[in-house]
């Protein structure tokens, strides 16, 4: 397979599952459904968008300092202001192009903060390894908080105990398989994974020698709670969704959070993704639906204005720092 192809399939399969997952939706729900679902958006109160955004922006601050946390011990400490409309112009061109946002901030820091590139690209695959991590403690504390419930929705489905459990052995035994596979696999797909996993384990253990590491799980903390937070709000932004509770709000949480890492920024999907998680609680698809739609709406828009904005301040504030010496201690 060509260079050139597999760029072009991480790009046009996510697009392509999110568009099916709309397809998917658009034909579960009847005319009127849908026009109730604009109607919604249309009625959605500002004041719980305008609350989300900010609660979303705390958390892009806390990220930018978070980040000199794992650029200290290398004796680099950037602008934290730098850091932030970095992190936002970064998020600005994944909506357009999935994962450059994380080649565009490491080159940004070696411009206006002359970090190395591959020095600063360590810290944010560093930042991505931990971000999965807490997604995957997410994803576990959801499914034992609601195993009885989510079990029920598997049985009405037709899948059942019997049937899930099946298919959490196969998953696990086909795990296990390939990480045997890869391991003894010299191809080059395989080279990638095990250098990955590498890096991944070193990021981890390099936690550990931070100088500031207590305060860097803190701004972990911080950032995911941020997430929730910003996500909880909305729910006062439909009428049915109001009352949802702690677990199924953490159950639609996660389901959101697959579809923005399975595809191009949740298009499309992401609001499917949320529908259907709610719909577990009794949430109709109206509801759920318009619900990922208003979130997804505000995630989308915060990342644009504000993305832009830095895009245009970044080399405005640093036009005399390409040329100056690294901020080296």
């Amino acid at each position: 397979m060509t260079h050139s192809l597999k760029k072009a399939l991480k790009t046009i399969i996510p697009i392509a599952l999110g568009v099916f997952l709309v397809w998917y939706l658009y034909h579960s729900t009847t005319a009127a459904q849908r026009q109730q679902i604009l109607s919604y958006i249309k009625k959605a109160d500002p004041i719980w968008i305008m609350v989300s955004v900010f609660i979303g922006m705390l958390s892009h601050i806390s990220r930018a300092i978070r980040w000199n946390y794992l650029l200290e011990p290398m004796g680099y400490r950037p602008k934290v202001t730098n850091n932030v409309l970095i992190i936002l112009t970064a998020y600005l061109t994944n909506l357009g192009i999935p994962r450059s946002g994380e080649f565009l901030r490491a080159t940004a820091l070696n411009t206006y903060e002359k970090v190395p590139f591959e020095k600063g690209f360590g810290t944010i695959v560093t930042e991505r390894v931990v971000d999965v991590l807490m997604l995957l403690l997410i994803i576990v504390t959801a499914l034992l908080f609601q195993t009885e419930l989510i079990l029920g929705f598997l049985q009405e489905s037709g899948l059942g105990i019997v049937g899930s459990l099946v298919l959490l052995l196969i998953g696990i035994l086909g795990l296990f398989l390939s990480i045997r596979l890869i391991r003894k696999s010299t191809s080059g797909f395989a080279l990638k994974v095990k250098l990955f996993l590498k890096n991944m384990m070193e990021g981890i253990l390099s936690i550990g020698k931070m100088k500031n590491k207590w305060a860097f799980v803190m701004h972990t903390l911080f950032i995911w709670v941020a997430y929730f937070a910003m996500f909880w709000v909305v729910k006062f932004t439909v009428f049915e969704t109001v009352e949802a509770s702690v677990g199924a709000m953490l159950i639609a949480f996660v389901g959101g959070g697959i579809a923005m890492m399975t595809t191009n920024g949740g298009f499309l999907a992401y609001p499917a993704a949320v529908s259907k998680s709610l719909e577990i609680f009794g949430i109709s698809a109206v509801s759920g639906t318009a619900f990922g739609w208003i979130m997804w709406i505000a995630q989308t828009l915060m990342i644009i204005i504000f993305g832009a904005i830095s895009f245009l301040v970044l080399p405005l504030l640093n036009k005399d720092k390409e040329s100056s010496l690294p901020t080296k201690k």
